[in-house]
C-alpha cells in the first residue's frame, strides 16, 4: 500500500487539508456563486503561487529538472528556480518562469498560456492558482471546476478536487490487493508490461494494468481497466472493490458508495469489501463510520492483510480521538 504512510500521518495529525495555500478556496465552494459575494474577491496572497507537475513515468531529464526547480521556489529559491526554468521551452516551464517572477505579468501570462493551449489541464490548474494567488477566489474555484470535469483522466483532475475540497483526504484512496505489478528497469517499463498483459481476456491482467494507471492518478482510465476485470471475474470479491473504488471522485463520492456498499452483501465475510469500505469514509471523513468497518473487516479475517492494514489505520484513528 504505497501511501498508508502518508495517509496515516494525516488521520493521526487530524490535518486533512489539501496542498499548502489552497485551504480558503472553499470560501466559494457552493456552486454558482460570483464575484459580487464577500470572500469572492480578497487581497492578493503573499509570495508566488505553487507549481503542481506530475509527470507520471517519465524520468527524463527535464521532468527532474523542472521538479527540482518546482521544489526550489517552493522553498522561496526564485532565482536559481527561475534559471532552470529558463533553459526549456516547454509549457511546464513556461508556467515556472512565470510563477518564479510572481507577481509580474503572471496572471496575463496564464490566460494567454490556457488560450494557447486549450486542451491542457496543467496550464488550466495553474491559471485557477494564478487567480487564488491574485485575490480572485470565485475565477480560481470556477477554474479548478473546469480542470476536475473537463479533463478527467488527467492527474490534474485529482490535484483540483484536493483544491476543491480541502476537508476530504488529499489525493485518492488507495486500492489494496496482494497482485503485484511486475518488477521492470522503469516504470514506463513496467505500464508498458502491465497495458500489453491487459489486451488479452485476462481478469488479473486488467486489474494489474488498472491498479498501475490508478497510480498515476489517470482514474478514468483506471476504472474502465477494473470494471472490465469485474466483468470477467463476477465471483472475485477483490476484482469487484477494486472496480467499486475506483468509481470514487470527491464531487461525486455516492457513486463509489453505491458500488461498494451492496458488496458487503454479496460477500458478508469479506474483509477486503469492509477495508475500502472503511478507507472510503475516511477519504470523506467520516471518521467514526469508517473505523467501525475497519473492526469488521478485522472480525471478517483476522490474518488477512487487510486486517493488518485495518489495525495500523485504527490506531492512527485513536490518536484523533475517533473511537
Amino acid at each position: 500500500m504505497a501511501s498508508r504512510a502518508r495517509v496515516l500521518t494525516i488521520v493521526a495529525g487530524a490535518a486533512v487539508v489539501a496542498a499548502a495555500g489552497t485551504v480558503g478556496v472553499t470560501l466559494l465552494q457552493t456552486r454558482g456563486e460570483t464575484t459580487e459575494r464577500p470572500g469572492a474577491v480578497t487581497k492578493p496572497r503573499p509570495g508566488a503561487p505553487p507549481l503542481w507537475f506530475e509527470f507520471g513515468v517519465r524520468g527524463d531529464r527535464e521532468a527532474v529538472d523542472l521538479s527540482r526547480a518546482a521544489a526550489l521556489l517552493k522553498k522561496g529559491e526564485r532565482k536559481p528556480a527561475a534559471a532552470i526554468f529558463a533553459r526549456y521551452h516547454s509549457l511546464q516551464a513556461q508556467i515556472g518562469s512565470a510563477f518564479a517572477a510572481w507577481p509580474g505579468n503572471g496572471l496575463d501570462k496564464l490566460k494567454r498560456l490556457v488560450a494557447t493551449h486549450p486542451g491542457s489541464p496543467v496550464a488550466l490548474l495553474h491559471l485557477g492558482y494564478a487567480y487564488y494567488w491574485s485575490g480572485r477566489v470565485a475565477d480560481a474555484v470556477s477554474t479548478e471546476e473546469r480542470v476536475a470535469a473537463d479533463f478527467p483522466d488527467a492527474p490534474e483532475s485529482v490535484q483540483a478536487e484536493n483544491i476543491l475540497y480541502p476537508r476530504m483526504v488529499p489525493d485518492l484512496p488507495p486500492i489494496v490487493v496482494t497482485a503485484a505489478l511486475p518488477s521492470a528497469a522503469s516504470r514506463a517499463a513496467q505500464l508498458r508490461i502491465v497495458a500489453r498483459a491487459a489486451a488479452r481476456p485476462d481478469a488479473q491482467a486488467k486489474l494489474r494494468y488498472g491498479l498501475a494507471l490508478w497510480r498515476l492518478w489517470r482514474r478514468v482510465s483506471a476504472e474502465r481497466q477494473l470494471e472490465a476485470a469485474a466483468k470477467l471475474a463476477p465471483g472475485d470479491a477483490t476484482i469487484r472493490t477494486a472496480a467499486a473504488v475506483g468509481a470514487f471522485t470527491k464531487g461525486n463520492p455516492v457513486r463509489a458508495f453505491g458500488r461498494l456498499g451492496p458488496l458487503t452483501g454479496e460477500f458478508p465475510k469479506a474483509a477486503v469489501v469492509r477495508f475500502h469500505l472503511g478507507l472510503l469514509l475516511l477519504w470523506t471523513r467520516q471518521l467514526a463510520k469508517g473505523a467501525d468497518q475497519f473492526r469488521l473487516a478485522i472480525a471478517d479475517e483476522p490474518h488477512s492483510i487487510y486486517a493488518t492494514e485495518a489495525r495500523q489505520f485504527l490506531a492512527a484513528l485513536a490518536k484523533t480521538g475517533t473511537k
